[in-house]
């Protein structure tokens, strides 16, 4: 299975080697052997006979295959099954698949909006991204596209489906999927669009309490989200405390979720990488300044949040900066980073793994949150009215001493409640959560001064 460049590509530029720099001297001296064909006291060489196999091969399909193919596209083939063959995220990029890239990275692409990864020869749904054709069409993490334009998926032609979901403005597209969990088919039609993605949102859910969506991460993701917090505080007070909505954010640039985390914390490590090369071991730490000033926080996860937003769950978690709330995550734990080959051809491989923190990797694993939420939806129960809700209903009550009974004395604030819980039951939860913590820390600050 290899991740497609149809949304952001997850952990991207961890490490990157300069522009035209070329591997170490060891990596090329090692090579250099075997492409004269000698393998005498060389561990781990190329065998000779593996080379004259390949060649056999090449040769056998260039005159052989049913239909004629040129030597170009069949060399292109050869290493990105080479890379594919490793990991669902190393892939060979090509002018094209550059371009992709950059668009990814900067969160303006013409397309559907989602981001899906190859697997066992099918498409399946990472996440749909916010407010895009995939997301308005319903499309929801974990499910598996079986054709596109009524043409059948299959591990022969998978390739070249996938860059289909890609296309101009306004071009239609019709995705037959398979929601998980599911047998049924369904056939959306859907129209592309110029997918400009606003990584951050915020709102006031309640008086004093911030909602933060952050979508994907992207270039401009930490100063958005710096500017769009600062503008809410401006407006609305200090918060006493925020909910950070990581659901179906499918990553995006390391650099974005480091500078994210530590928007978020005042100190403590956020994330470390290891791999082979020198440039890939890093270490990445908080500096002093919260957005929030310490208000309580709570973070929201599902299956869909992946790469670059476990980066974010990690190190707010192992910190114990916030409670991390939903399902477990997603579980992708290692980093690519692309190194050219020329101007218009690279090769993104993974060359690190990611740690939070604690020293965890959460590689196929995922981030197990603090507070477990199953899929549950919340519907009014039908009941007739209530005549008598309080002592105030009752005839020759007596009145409060201060000799008024308040207007609103019925709204105790779960008509509001109920209505969060039957939009998004995940999200009222993190709420009630988060009203707790908020509750806890006055005291907490008094006892620490």
């Amino acid at each position: 299975m290899r991740l497609s460049t149809c949304g952001l590509i997850a952990l991207l530029l961890a490490a990157p080697l300069a522009h035209g720099q070329d591997l170490p001297e060891s990596s090329a001296s090692a090579a250099a052997p075997a492409a004269a064909g000698s393998t005498a006291g060389a561990p781990d060489a190329v065998d000779l006979e593996d080379i004259r196999n390949f060649s056999r091969v090449f040769e056998v399909v260039r005159q052989a295959y049913v239909e004629k193919v040129d030597n170009k596209t069949l060399m292109k083939a050869a290493i990105s099954g080479m890379l594919s063959g490793l990991d669902p995220h190393s892939e060979y990029l090509d002018k094209d698949g550059l371009a992709e890239l950059t668009e990814d990275t900067t969160g303006a692409y013409s397309g559907l909006g989602i981001e899906v990864i190859e697997q066992d020869g099918q498409l399946r749904i990472v996440s749909p991204i916010d407010d895009t054709p995939a997301a308005r069409a319903g499309i929801k993490p974990g499910d598996t596209i079986v054709k596109i334009d009524g043409k059948p998926i299959t591990e022969e032609n998978i390739d070249a489906m996938f860059k289909d979901l890609r296309g101009e403005p306004g071009s239609k597209v019709t995705l037959t999927i398979v929601h998980d969990k599911s047998d049924k088919l369904i056939d959306l039609p859907l129209v592309r669009e110029k997918i400009s993605v606003t990584s951050v949102r915020t709102r006031e859910i309640e008086p004093g309490y911030a909602y933060i969506r952050v979508s994907q991460f992207q270039e401009d993701t930490a100063p958005d989200l710096e500017k769009k917090v600062g503008e809410l505080i401006a407006k609305h007070g200090a918060q006493k405390g925020a909910i950070l909505d990581l659901r179906s954010n499918p990553g995006g640039l390391l650099t974005a979720a480091v500078a994210v985390s530590d928007d978020l914390l005042d100190a403590g490590t956020i994330v470390t990488t290891r791999g082979r090369l020198a440039d890939a071991n890093l270490s990445f730490s908080a500096h002093p300044g919260d957005l929030l000033n310490g208000a309580p926080l709570v973070v929201l996860v599902d299956n869909g949040t992946a790469s670059a937003a476990e980066i974010v769950s990690g190190a707010l978690k192992d910190n114990h900066r916030a409670l991390i709330i939903g399902k477990r995550t997603f579980g992708k734990g290692v980093v690519q980073t692309v190194l050219p080959l020329d101007a218009e051809h690279a090769v993104k491989i993974t060359t690190a793994r990611y740690y939070t923190p604690s020293g965890t990797s959460i590689q196929a694993e995922g981030i197990k949150p603090d507070i477990a939420l199953a899929d549950l939806t919340v519907n009014k129960a039908d009941s007739g009215p209530q005549l008598i809700t309080s002592e105030a209903d009752l005839s020759h009550h007596l009145a409060n001493e201060d000799g008024s009974t308040s207007k609103d004395i019925n709204n105790d604030g779960s008509a509001e409640n109920a209505k969060l819980a039957t939009q998004d039951y995940a999200l009222s939860q993190a709420l009630n959560v988060l009203k707790g913590l908020a509750l806890n820390r006055p005291a907490a600050v008094s006892a620490k001064r």
